[in-house]
């Protein structure tokens, strides 16, 4: 998986000695050698970017600036902030990693003898939530989806990328990072390299996938040149990033059109859908939550077991089959 370089940082005045710009330049640094994982050490600098500037504009230059009763003024703006685009509050979770990142970063700075003593130590975090996905695709939606890749070498490459994450459930980062080695069409599987939590793990690839992964590959891959070892390119032959695979699964949705589903948030939400329809139809059809675990690469049961209540259709079938409104049909009750 090639490394995204992180950009310059420009949180805080450099000039300023013992500033924040100069603390966090070092928690970078350390980060990279504990190694965090590219994604983390860009989502904590983000993060400790925007910390950075409402310090800056209330004139706190500096972390031994910083008292506990500021950080629960932060941690009140974090939770009254409202997103420009559409004035809707921060998801608990995403206050919550906002404020993680204040946290281990003080830590960080207690730890290393920068401050005396933790300020944050006792920072309070919002509880986590447990969302249902919004939106789960049917089968037959799934497969409207699929059949709007498009046609010609892109809507075959589309059309493979497709089939992929619907069979196999792995995140889009992971998809990807994914190499022309990593397929092996003969044992049905794909090797997943330093997924989240930086874990290699090995998951299976239904027939219908290599199918259309063995003509993508006989039909565009092998006559592109770009990156030698990357499975999915792009047009002008490199890697696909995190975005563009992103916008190609999210105008497979569009042109599907689909009534039951807006995509209104993230973009990357898109390709969340086909995770979240791969578990729930596994789970439909009898899968064992701990095989979905294993197959999505999920470290706590419990992140898992969110399928199951997504999973309707046995519900339904023995509510069908037990309910005594359902048993006996309509208009059979006592009146009052």
């Amino acid at each position: 998986m090639r490394a995204r370089t992180v950009k310059p940082l420009h949180a805080g005045d450099p000039a300023i000695a013992g500033g924040f710009h100069g603390h966090l330049v070092g928690f970078i640094d350390w980060l990279r050698a504990m190694r965090y994982s590219e994604h983390t050490i860009r989502t904590r600098r983000i993060d400790l970017g925007y910390f950075i500037d409402w310090c800056e504009e209330r004139g706190i230059r500096r972390p031994d600036e910083v008292t506990r009763a500021m950080l629960e003024r932060y941690r009140q703006y974090v939770f009254a902030y409202r997103r420009q685009r559409d004035g809707q509050p921060l998801s608990f979770n995403c206050q919550g990693t906002r404020l993680v990142a204040v946290r281990v970063f003080f830590r960080w700075l207690t730890r290393q003898h920068h401050l005396l003593f933790n300020p944050a130590g006792e920072m309070d975090l919002p509880k986590k939530e447990t969302r249902l996905p919004r939106h789960v695709l049917t089968v037959a939606e799934v497969a409207q989806v699929i059949d709007a890749a498009g046609s010609g070498e892109l809507g075959l490459r589309d059309r493979a990328i497709l089939e992929t994450l619907y069979s196999t459930g792995m995140r889009r980062a992971e998809l990807v990072a994914l190499d022309l080695a990593d397929v092996d069409a003969e044992r049905g599987t794909v090797l997943i390299r330093q997924g989240k939590g930086r874990k290699d793990r090995m998951v299976p690839i239904g027939d219908r996938a290599l199918a259309w992964l063995a003509r993508y590959g006989d039909e565009v891959r092998a006559n592109q040149g770009g990156e030698a070892h990357a499975l999915f390119l792009s047009r002008q032959g490199l890697r696909l990033t995190g975005k563009q695979l992103s916008g190609i699964v999210k105008k497979a949705i569009d042109g599907a059109q689909l009534e039951r589903v807006q995509l209104s948030g993230p973009l990357n939400s898109s390709c969340h859908l086909f995770r979240h329809a791969c578990a729930t139809h596994m789970l439909e059809n009898g899968a064992d939550v701990r095989f979905i675990q294993a197959l999505l690469g999920h470290a706590n049961l419990g992140t898992t077991e969110i399928y199951t209540r997504v999973a309707i259709v046995k519900l339904k079938q023995v509510h069908e089959a037990t309910h005594p409104a359902r048993l006996h049909g309509p208009g059979t009750g006592e009146q009052a």
